[in-house]
């Protein structure tokens, strides 16, 4: 290589972990971020007092950026205030039954109990089971997958039986839990990938078992806050992050990238790493003829996520007597997801999520206020999509109102302060999301491993690629993954010093269950002096 200068195209969570991990290995490195703020997807809006994460407001598995901030020579805790929450989150149904999950197993067996007594003992069982699926499929999340080979690994291929990805993770709850509400409450994280319980393969019930046993974290200053400390960082340690620059096109010398160009100038690249929305940027910036696989008839093809209606409010009053995180499961779940896979309208009893972030976080809203962020899944934009969001706007929002009445956010009209709303349309337009697919190419066995992008693109020389849509995929703990591997492949292909390795990198296997317990037994009562002191 002539050059160690890397461009990274994109701030998001990727982006900015892999600037990150490149300085600290010793390169020059340039971030190039399209909009004026950094985190993308998980940025933060401002207005009139009031503070909203854009996107997600889940903080999971922060093992995996504390590692990150270790190789910067940082510590993430020092960084940033990590709170946990607790109840991780209240789940509700339709039918009027509810419970507040907690990481006490015991006590949530109990809780599971209440609602269903014939499942309350399969609890413990199901949790010792996503144990050891998760630490059979920890170390295939943090290694690159870079040709069908690699899944002949000996190692795989052992795991095969535990993690069984050929099932559906419905089917795998049904092994465990009778009530249908008890198998929607364990999978409604196959949301956070875009997926339903009927098309997510199995594998994903290991998601409840990071919540239980890693915790449910609220970031002070929410999601957004920690995309601002990592750009912090990293402008420190002597990373050069330009906003408001976007990229309009990359110029190369047979498929190998040499030149990222913006319409401020030209930055010569040894290396490439694009961290912006797969599918959109590539075909706007990569030329259909340089892509032998990832063509755009390929891309095409592929399978996207759901998208999201969001709201965002800022209310008169406080909301004390409601939890941080609320899981609405209507009594049609299934037929919901199913009309949203199919790209149909809602159903009358959607479901979704909503936060009360105040009750945790005071900083988000002005004395005597506080926010209200409300999300519910809809069908990304189809090529003849059925739901016109200009026109279907006002509707959706009458019915998120009326949905959050249900879970006890009631007169919220009389309070509202500032009110914004988010449709597909606003991921595809504000953030150059393909299809305004939030949650990228879908999760099925063939989007994942080496059927996704790779880390090291393979259609291009010298680009690589991070963010959820290459290996391992969504979700910020996967996106923190993406960018270790592929800052250590990069590294690895220029030559010279190598992405620092610390102690917790070298760990091979996941805290005992035991351990994990007694930690989050004593950080309960740390959380609620918190909230009580916030």
């Amino acid at each position: 290589m002539t050059t160690s200068h890397v461009t990274v195209i994109g701030a998001g969570p990727g982006g900015l972990a892999t600037a990150l991990l490149l300085k600290a290995a010793g390169h020059s490195v340039t971030v190039l971020e399209a909009r004026g703020e950094v985190g993308g997807r998980t940025s933060a809006h401002e207005a009139e007092g009031f503070r909203f994460d854009n996107g997600p407001t889940f903080f999971l598995y922060p093992e995996v950026l504390e590692s990150i901030f270790e190789a910067v020579g940082r510590n993430l805790r020092d960084e940033i205030e990590l709170i946990r929450v607790d109840p991780l989150y209240r789940v509700q149904f339709g039918d009027g039954s509810r419970f507040d999950a907690t990481d006490d197993i015991e006590e949530l067996s109990r809780r599971i109990g209440e609602i269903s007594p014939q499942d309350a003992a399969a609890v413990p069982r199901f949790f010792a089971d996503n144990d050891r699926k998760l630490a059979a499929f920890i170390p295939f999340l943090q290694k690159p997958f870079l040709s069908n080979l690699d899944l002949l690994d000996p190692k795989l291929l052992a795991t095969m039986p535990e993690l069984a990805p050929w099932r559906q993770l419905e089917g795998e709850l049904e092994r465990y839990f009778v009530d249908p509400r008890v198998r929607m409450a364990f999978s409604f994280q196959a949301l956070y990938l875009g997926m339903t319980p009927k098309s997510c393969p199995s594998l994903f019930s290991i998601l409840p078992a990071i919540e239980y046993r890693y915790g449910v974290w609220h970031p002070r200053g929410g999601c957004s806050a920690i995309m601002e400390t990592m750009a912090r960082v990293a402008r420190e340690i002597g990373v050069e992050i330009r906003l408001d620059e976007p990229v309009t096109g990359i110029e190369f010398t047979g498929r190998r990238a040499r030149t990222v160009c913006t319409g401020r100038g030209r930055y010569a690249s040894g290396a490439v790493v694009i961290n912006g929305d797969f599918a959109n940027t590539m075909r706007t910036l990569v030329p259909n003829r340089l892509r032998k696989r990832w063509t755009n008839a390929r891309i095409n093809k592929q399978k996207f996520s759901c998208s999201t209606f969001m709201l965002y409010l800022g209310l008169d009053g406080t909301m004390d007597d409601q939890p941080h995180h609320t899981i609405y499961i209507p009594d049609d779940y299934n037929r919901h997801l199913d009309d949203i896979d199919a790209g149909q309208d809602m159903t009358p009893d959607p479901a979704f999520y909503a936060q009360n972030g105040c009750v945790t976080d005071r900083t988000l809203a002005p004395e005597g206020m506080s926010t209200l962020y409300m999300l519910m899944p809809v069908a990304h934009e189809q090529d003849a999509s059925t739901i016109d969001w200009s026109r279907e706007m006002p509707r959706y929002r009458q019915m998120a109102l009326s949905q959050l009445a249900r879970v006890g956010f009631d007169d919220l009209e009389s309070r509202i302060r500032y009110e914004r709303v988010a449709t597909p349309a606003t991921w595809r337009e504000e953030f150059h999301v393909h299809k305004g697919a939030t949650f990228n190419m879908a999760h099925n066995f063939g989007q994942m491993l080496t059927f996704r992008p790779k880390n090291r693109f393979e259609d291009l020389e010298g680009v690589y690629l991070v963010g959820g849509g290459t290996h391992p995929g969504s979700g910020l703990p996967t996106i923190f993954e993406s960018a270790r591997i592929s800052a250590r492949l990069l590294t690895e292909d220029l030559g010279g010093a190598s992405v620092p390795v610390t102690d917790r990198d070298e760990q091979t296997s996941l805290e005992p269950a035991t351990a994990t317990y007694a930690a989050s037994r004593t950080t309960r009562e740390a959380s609620a002096m918190t909230r009580q002191q916030s």
